[in-house]
């Protein structure tokens, strides 16, 4: 990995540890300015945000209500490259109000540089991992498993 590559994914680490950040303080302004001015968030629920400005609003009226007090944990699972100025990062996480027993929600996030120079989300999509219906079509149908990807290229 070059210098460049490995500062940029530095850069997409500590994006989405700001995102993360602003979710546990409850920070919804900061929370969307993690966000392009024409981002897509796609929730778990199937709701669809657009731009920075209204993914935070959004988000500030559930931090003010039912996810009031939560905790963000993410893990990177993989960063993928698409050129100099967007990559493709795959997460495991959970929002709660205590530690979580296993990290049931994946997210693909398409983060890219901007004209200032910072990264910034462009979409995400979050989806629950299903583990029942993974190891049953791993079980009985063995080329459905995925292979083994390295976490940055």
């Amino acid at each position: 990995m070059t210098a460049t590559r490995a500062a940029d994914a530095a850069a997409i680490r500590t994006l989405l540890e700001e995102s993360r950040a602003a979710w546990d303080r409850g920070d919804g302004a900061a929370y969307g300015g993690c966000f392009t001015r024409d981002a897509t968030d796609v929730t778990y629920a199937g709701t669809v945000y657009r731009g920075g400005a209204e993914i935070g609003r959004a988000h500030q009226a559930l931090f003010d209500g039912f996810l009031k007090g939560s905790r963000l944990t993410v893990e990177i699972d993989e960063i993928r490259f698409h050129g100099t100025g967007t990559a493709v990062v795959v997460t495991r996480g959970e929002a709660g109000k205590g530690r979580p027993r296993r990290l049931g929600k994946v997210a693909t996030y398409t983060v890219v540089r901007e004209d200032d120079g910072r990264w910034r989300i462009a979409a995400v999509q979050k989806t629950r991992r299903r583990r029942l219906l993974e190891a049953v079509s791993f079980r009985f149908q063995p080329a459905t498993r995925p292979a083994t990807r390295p976490a940055v290229h």
